[in-house]
């Protein structure tokens, strides 16, 4: 068995968004998880004896690098010249504008494919590894011209950073179809760029591995490298954890939950029950279900936050990074004043004239705000009246817990 592990879009020092740097027990783990990442892709090559490694793009985060953080790469690549295990290394969209990558830079096992392309033997096995790398930051056109024929007889690989025919939040790179990559001949594709895991094809292998190491909410869920392991020509995967840091989105159902008692528990087994070995968590945990104690429970979200965080803190390993309250208020029937008036806030809240009031006071806000944050408040035309609205269902929302929440 010949075993190669493929990973991509490492970001080294790319940093983490998340409120638990703000706590001193997380914020190490969290500043350091794209190069504890990396060190754990290091050790599993080291682990099960890999011929090879591949890195499919995007090794750094942008053009801006320290010396201390190229001494870590050095360090960790040095680590598999030791074990006489190769690196084979694609340039993406980060990574060209990158000042200490070039060949001088990296140890001599590490092989960095040029932006014209080129194919290089595996040591010892008739395996090809074929690349091209990014000459510029932008790649608008396909790359797979760059690419020479197959080998006869050889297993042949390919290293391609590409959005493929695109994807939502990634921007156009290196485009083609996968119906393309499945008409050039190769037997694994090695992909990179698009952060989630995706196998796009069997015959031949087409897979994009995903981020090694999950930067925001937007990145949950564990990540991974994938592992080839090559027996007679038959290639079959397996995915390795890589993650230090796992972001989740996690809910939890509190219709049956009666008192506090009983919510603070049903939380602590959430957090319990989400447990990943050897990792730090960040969750964003939502509260949703109808209960009898809706309008206490919405009317001290502030209490119940900072109960879940410190919940969280019980295990040395959780952070919460935001309590949402998506929960079901319960029919409102005009039994006293309270109800009555609650409902008029209700109807209010969908007056043309208030609403058209609410969103030139915000927009008159707004106004004072610097250029930057205003554009990313309201980044298309309808995001101030989106905002508004949301502004002003979060405010009746909380008024009438105010006062029902009292009142019962």
């Amino acid at each position: 068995m010949i075993r190669i592990l493929h990973t991509a879009d490492l970001h080294l020092d790319s940093p983490l968004k998340s409120l638990a740097l703000r706590d001193p027990d997380m914020r190490d783990s969290v500043q350091t998880a794209t190069r504890t990442a990396l060190v754990r892709i290091v050790d599993t090559a080291l682990s099960e004896n890999v011929a090879a490694l591949l890195i499919a793009g995007d090794l750094f985060d942008g053009a801006a690098r320290s010396a201390k953080t190229a001494a870590f790469l050095v360090t960790q690549l040095d680590r598999l010249a030791a074990a006489d295990i190769p690196v084979f290394y694609i340039k993406g969209n980060h990574d060209a504008e990158n000042p200490i990558t070039g060949e001088a830079a990296l140890p001599a096992n590490v092989h960095i494919f040029d932006g014209r392309g080129g194919k290089a033997q595996l040591p010892g096995s008739d395996i090809w590894i074929h690349g091209v790398s990014f000459r510029d930051r932008h790649a608008p056109d396909s790359l797979l011209d760059k690419f020479s024929a197959p080998v006869a007889d050889a297993i042949n690989i390919g290293m391609l950073h590409t959005s493929l025919a695109g994807a939502a939040e990634h921007d156009t790179y290196a485009p083609c179809a996968v119906a393309d990559l499945q008409g050039m001949g190769f037997d694994y594709w090695a992909l990179g760029h698009i952060h989630k895991r995706r196998i796009y094809s069997d015959a031949p292998w087409i897979v994009m591995p995903g981020i090694p190491q999950g930067r925001d909410i937007g990145e949950a869920g564990p990540q991974s490298a994938t592992m080839l392991e090559i027996v007679g020509g038959a290639i079959t995967l397996r995915e390795i954890p890589t993650a230090a840091v796992i972001f989740q989105n996690v809910d939890l159902d509190i219709t049956a939950h009666t008192d506090d008692d009983q919510l603070r528990g049903a939380i602590r087994t959430a957090l319990r029950d989400n447990t990943t070995p050897d990792c730090t968590r960040i969750l964003r945990l939502r509260l949703t279900g109808q209960s009898d104690r809706h309008w206490q429970i919405m009317r001290d979200q502030a209490m119940w936050t900072e109960t879940a965080r410190s919940l969280a803190q019980e295990s040395g390993d959780v952070w919460i990074d935001k309590l949402r309250f998506d929960l079901s208020a319960p029919s409102m029937v005009k039994n006293n004043a309270t109800d009555e008036l609650a409902q008029i806030m209700q109807a209010m809240r969908d007056e043309p004239g208030i609403a058209a009031k609410l969103t030139d006071l915000l927009e008159t806000t707004l106004s004072e705000l610097p250029a930057q944050a205003r554009a990313d408040l309201l980044p298309d035309p309808d995001a101030l009246a989106t905002l508004a609205q949301e502004l002003t269902d979060q405010g009746t929302a909380q008024m009438i817990a105010l006062m029902k929440g009292t009142s019962e």
